[in-house]
Formats: structure tokens, sequence, C-alpha cells
């Protein structure tokens, strides 16, 4: 079936590669990626306590997600996730929008927010967990200085987008300063919040598993710790690979959610 057939409406029907050429695409490059690893085995002598091989990888995640043992550590690793995430959204959205309107705000805060942005959070991470303990608020907060400053750039970077004809339209209308947040302002960032969103869900993903190599008794951290102190390499690599799948959905998700609330982004 080529892309040239065509539909019983007239219209052309697309392949099923054409249809999906990007999933396609990306399964093939992964596919290769695997195959070559596999096969270094067979040309290179490498020691079994430093590296696993990918089906031994992959016989490692089925059994640890058919015990459980696996569920029951992302859930818990879920849930500072989940808290500091959220509050993420929430401070970086709000504060992001201050500053992106006010420019006293902006010009105030900007240096700091670069210089915090720019500096080694994971480096604070014990001192975060001597603060506030190693359960979900040590977690959360870790999490939540990771992901917070992407919100924060690019909801700022929205604001300032916005075309100004738009607000003085709304102003020559007789309309308040909710009435410009409600109607312009935040409707004009929601693809920024959106793009901010996906570099964010990686940089929490570093959060949980930063705050749990450090002092934690459970979660998926805890697990890729313990696997790499008992070389149980292709279980520390499973467990790896279940972050980095995780981490795809979330992104793919984001994306998907995108290209509906924005149809016309598409091509950007």
């Amino acid at each position: 079936m080529g892309v040239s057939l065509m539909a019983e409406d007239g219209a052309p029907r697309q392949s099923f590669f054409a249809k999906h050429r990007k999933v396609l695409l990306g399964l093939l490059a992964v596919a290769i990626f695997l195959g070559a690893w596999q096969a270094a085995f067979l040309v290179f002598p490498f020691n079994p306590l430093f590296i696993s091989k990918p089906n031994l990888i992959g016989e490692a995640l089925i059994n640890l997600l058919v015990n459980g043992d696996m569920l029951r550590d992302l859930a818990i690793s879920a849930v500072p996730f989940l808290y500091g995430f959220l509050a993420a959204v929430v401070v970086g959205v709000s504060l992001g929008v201050v500053m992106g309107w006010r420019s006293g705000v902006r010009y105030t805060l900007d240096p700091l927010m670069t210089i915090f942005y720019a500096s080694p959070l994971v480096a604070l991470a014990p001192l975060v967990i001597v603060f506030f303990g190693v359960g979900v608020s040590g977690k959360a907060i870790i999490i939540f200085m990771l992901a917070v400053f992407p919100f924060i750039f690019n909801t700022q970077a929205g604001v300032r987008a916005i075309d100004p004809l738009y607000i003085n339209v709304v102003r020559s209308m007789g309309g308040t300063e909710w009435d410009l947040y409600r109607k312009v302002i935040v409707p004009g960032v929601l693809p920024y919040i959106v793009a901010g969103a996906r570099i964010a869900v990686g940089r929490g993903l570093i959060g949980i598993l930063v705050g749990e190599f450090f002092a934690a008794s459970e979660g998926i951290g805890y697990a890729i710790a313990r696997f790499g102190d008992l070389f149980a390499l292709d279980k520390m690599f499973a467990c790896i690979l279940a972050i980095m799948i995780i981490a795809v959905v979330l992104t793919e998700g984001i994306r998907f959610a995108e290209r509906a609330a924005f149809p016309w982004r598409v091509g950007q």
C-alpha cells in the first residue's frame, strides 16, 4: 500500500509507514542500538561485573515486574515526584507570569533565577535531606528545585512573546488587570508551559533518583543503588530502563496533549 492510494472519500490515503513514520524510525533506532550492544559481547570480552547484556536486562525487567518489586518501588517514588512536580508547576508558572508581566520584578529576580538554574543543585541534595529528612518531603523538595526553573523561564518567555495588540484591545474595551491575565496572558503562555513541562519531567525524574541515592530505604532510586552495590547489573539496568521508559511515556504524553490542545503548533 503506497501513499498514492485513495480512500473511499477520494482523499489520498497514507501507507502504514508514512502514518507512523516517527514511531517506526524511533523504534528502529532503539532496535539497532540494542542489537549492536548485544553483538558487542561477541567481539569484546566485557567483564560481566561492570556491564550486562540487553537480553539479561530484559529478563530481569520482566522478573521484577512479575514479582511486584519494581511496581512497588515505582509507586513509592511516584508520591514525592507528584508532590514536587505539582509544586513546581504552581510556583514556576505563577512566578514566570509575574516576571514576564512586571519588568521590575523581572529585573530583580532574573539574575537570581539564572544563578540558581546554572548552579549544580544536585550537590545540595545531601543538605536538603539533612534539613527535611529522608521521607517524602525531602525528596519532593529536591524534585521541586530541579523542575521549577523550566516553568519559570518558559512562562516568562511566553508572557513577553504576547502581541501587545491583544493587550491594548482588552484595555481599550475597559478590561481590568484580571481580564488581561484571564483572557490574554494565560491562553498565550499555555504552549510555553507545555514545552517547559517536557523539560521539567526529565529533571524531576533525576531529582527523585538523586534523593533516593543519598538516603532512602525504598523507591526506584534506592533499588538502583542497592543492585549496583550487589553487582546485580542486570537488575540495576532494568530499573534504569524502567525510568527511561517512564520518561519517554510522560514526554510523549505531554507532546500528545500539546498537539491536541494546540494543533496549529504541530509543525513547529
